[in-house]
């Protein structure tokens, strides 16, 4: 349960815009409507009205009232679009407040749509990862999980499982029926396809987790090996200094790409060897940290010196679980 008042936020982000909204939901959506706009919307009709303070006029625009249940929310709710300016904002969200609304909490039109029935809460989750998803792909796999794609198979897969469960127990259960699970070949083809599909689910949900949250790439080895200047290449800019002074890179310098749809974090190390520079001893402590840290690791050899002492080098290091040897300068 929670207390069905009345809450009020700006739902458009922050910063001067053309169109600015404030969302209003709760019991009180409509009554606080009419005060500020000094009439009564139909449902689902824009209006083109204007926005008072009591007897002030603060701004004008259009406001359109969406009735319980059939609203984001399943309460009553009021959107009233003006100009974009957080000063107009803020005082038409004040003038709502001063009506009875208070201010909405982080999330709560997505927790009351949740409390409502409207959404369920992998859909409640899309929405965060829509709002704040980097790349076309990211955006598009949290839209499939808002339209209920992922909750479906999830729901499918429960309604076998619930079904194999009651075959299982009925054989346990009543042994004089003389139900041969381990005979019943049928049976065990429906666990095996059971157990393929519930697989390919993760496999998918992991996917869209790297969608979501990315990958961390980083890039290792030993001093003047061409680690910078790969970094460079992958962002097409000079992101990191590159010279032939072995040591120029210190400290980690990170930058964020987008390949193939997929939002990376790469990052460029200090070349890891034995030195008594306390300020290079600081940074290959951190590329060692990468190491471990980073999804997939690109390991740059200087291909005209010792392989095979480059690699050794390394041997004893923790790797993340993907490895990729880069062989430069041949």
């Amino acid at each position: 349960m929670y207390k069905k008042d009345t809450i009020a936020a700006i739902a458009t982000a922050a910063g001067v815009g053309g169109v600015g909204i404030i969302r209003i939901s709760g019991n009180k959506a409509l009554e606080i409507c009419e005060k500020i706009c000094h009439k009564s919307p139909k449902a689902r009709r824009a209006h083109f009205v204007q926005f008072y303070n009591q007897q002030q006029v603060i701004d004008e625009g259009l406001v359109l009232y969406f009735p319980n249940p059939h609203s984001f929310t399943g309460e009553d709710v009021v959107e009233l679009q003006a100009h974009g300016g957080p000063v107009i904002l803020n005082m038409l969200l004040q003038t709502a407040v001063q009506h009875g609304a208070r201010l909405a909490q982080a999330g709560e039109f997505s927790k009351r749509a949740y409390l409502n029935n409207k959404i369920d809460l992998v859909q409640a989750e899309a929405i965060a990862d829509l709002i704040s998803s980097t790349t076309e792909q990211a955006a598009m796999a949290a839209q499939r999980s808002l339209q209920g794609e992922f909750s479906k198979r999830i729901s499918a897969l429960l309604k076998e499982l619930i079904a194999l469960r009651v075959w299982i127990e009925a054989a346990i259960d009543f042994p004089e029926e003389e139900i041969d699970f381990l005979a019943d070949t049928a049976q065990q083809e429906k666990m095996q396809k059971l157990h393929q599909s519930l697989k390919n689910t993760l496999a998918k949900a992991q996917m869209g987790e790297i969608l979501n949250k990315g990958i961390m790439i980083g890039i290792v080895g030993q001093p003047n090996v061409g680690k910078s200047s790969l970094l460079n290449l992958f962002t097409r800019n000079e992101t990191a200094i590159v010279s032939d002074i072995a040591g120029t890179t210190r400290d980690i310098v990170k930058e964020n790409i987008n390949i193939q749809g997929i939002p990376v974090q790469i990052i460029d190390t200090a070349g890891i060897h034995l030195t008594s520079d306390k300020i290079e001893q600081e940074g290959i402590k951190r590329a060692k940290q990468i190491l471990q840290q980073a999804d997939i690791v690109l390991l740059v050899l200087d291909s005209t010196q010792d392989i095979a002492a480059q690699i050794k080098q390394f041997a004893d290091i923790p790797y993340a679980k993907n490895k990729i040897i880069i062989y430069n300068k041949m």
